[in-house]
């Protein structure tokens, strides 16, 4: 059932971002009196699923929903129907209008992609507001990967500042790091503060050694969740309990219990935790990852601060949302150029796995805001056979004065195709990949 509900939240997340894409490349065309011959949500390869005239324009739903797409007269695009570019052009046709018309029919559904995104995290912010935990309401400082230990971090410092800038949100700590360029830490260490300068290539030492989430708060070793049919669950530990010793070694905070786990991986603890004020003793077994199945209940503890929006207010905080993820999303695609990066290619299954596993609007419109930014960007890249080719020769025929020769534009187009066919089928293989192994 899961599997459906995040499945439906992404084929009406991508629905709704597809038309209004299209609608960006629809309007303007109408408005210069370009022919639309087809207006469609997902591809319609031999048969539609629902089709209908209208005027010159045939509105309908394809049956492949890998996207969708509008038709206009005159124009090189995916369907690679040359006989009418054969035959001489006429008045309504694409490639009859001024370039910069047809930039201006090309680049709007980038546009329209933009304006939708940071639209949606206004709404979100007047509907929902924003919730988010203070540095000051984390109790117990945070916890470090080594790779921050080695730069002169201890588990409890307190963080300031990040760039000499507060933090606002402690969630956004690790992004903030590895992807907005963060260079000096302010940290408080027993009532002292101190400076500590980040390594220039943080960022990839990080991913390198799947640190991405390598500061957290320090939680207390309250275990929240206990796996069904796990070593823990077999061994008799609950929801609730508190752990305070492992092997011996006393525990205070979660970090401490999964060090202590994951170092002894294929092995057999003594796991000593307080029940209701009892004390239980088990006998768990370590996987191969040194693990248990249990989790902790995580930023849930903390004190959750919450702010309400205005209208007024809303709109830059939306445009704020918007701009950056916009740069965070740009800023990671750094690490794709790595092995690890492109193993961790994903593609509808990834995608689908960002939404709740419940129907939660929140997290549908937060993350449909995010796709259409995303889409923005990936419909803006300069290869042939997205938004972002197009609006390459024609930025090229604007300059030199001079149109790309037609067939040489077949060719692009195609190559294209193929490059985007491949991508698909990579990120899809991956993540069968992963659900498999």
């Amino acid at each position: 059932m899961e599997i459906l509900i995040k499945a439906g939240q992404l084929i009406l997340s991508l629905s709704i971002l597809i038309v209004l894409h299209e609608f960006g490349h629809y309007l303007p065309a109408r408005w210069f009196k370009t022919r639309v011959e087809k207006f469609y949500l997902f591809f319609d390869y031999k048969f539609s699923l629902f089709k209908k005239k209208i005027g010159d324009t045939e509105w309908g739903i394809g049956w492949i929903p890998l996207g969708g797409y509008v038709k206009i007269s005159g124009m090189i695009d995916e369907s690679m129907e040359k006989e009418q570019m054969a035959l001489p052009p006429q008045p309504y046709e694409f490639r009859s209008k001024p370039a910069w018309q047809r930039l201006i029919i090309m680049i709007g559904g980038v546009v329209v992609n933009l304006i939708v995104g940071v639209i949606i995290y206004i709404g979100v912010l007047l509907v929902w507001g924003d919730d988010y935990v203070a540095p000051e309401d984390i109790a117990n400082g945070y916890s470090f990967h080594e790779i921050y230990k080695e730069v002169g971090f201890v588990d409890g410092d307190d963080i300031v500042a990040i760039n000499g800038e507060k933090i606002h949100d402690v969630g956004d700590i690790n992004k903030t790091i590895l992807l907005r360029g963060a260079e000096v830490v302010t940290i408080t260490r027993a009532g002292e503060q101190l400076d500590i300068q980040l390594p220039e290539d943080i960022d990839m030492i990080a991913f390198k050694s799947s640190a991405m989430n390598g500061i957290t708060p320090r939680f207390s070793s309250l275990i929240d969740s206990v796996i069904i049919d796990r070593p823990a669950k077999q061994a008799g530990l609950e929801n609730g309990d508190r752990v305070i010793a492992v092997d011996g070694q006393e525990i205070a905070y979660w970090n401490e219990f999964t060090d202590a786990v994951q170092s002894r991986p294929n092995e057999t603890l003594e796991i000593i935790v307080d029940r209701a004020g009892e004390t239980v003793r088990a006998q768990v077994e370590t996987d191969s990852l040194g693990t248990i199945g249990v989790s902790t209940a995580g930023l849930s503890e903390s004190i959750v601060s919450h702010t309400d929006y205005t209208f007024m207010t809303a709109i830059p905080g939306g445009l704020k949302l918007g701009m950056n993820s916009l740069s965070d999303y740009v800023s990671q695609l750094k690490f794709l150029f790595t092995k690890k990066g492109a193993q961790s290619i994903g593609g509808f299954g990834a995608f689908g796995s960002l939404f709740s596993p419940t129907w939660d609007w929140h997290v549908f419109w937060m993350m449909t805001a995010f796709i259409s930014i995303m889409l923005a960007f990936m419909n803006f890249l300069p290869i042939p056979a997205l938004d972002g080719g197009h609006i390459m020769f024609l930025m090229y025929e604007i300059i030199s004065g001079r149109k790309p020769n037609e067939k040489f534009m077949e060719y692009a187009q195609m190559a294209g195709i193929i490059l985007l066919l491949g991508l698909l089928i990579y990120a899809n293989g991956n993540d069968i990949v992963k659900a498999f192994f």
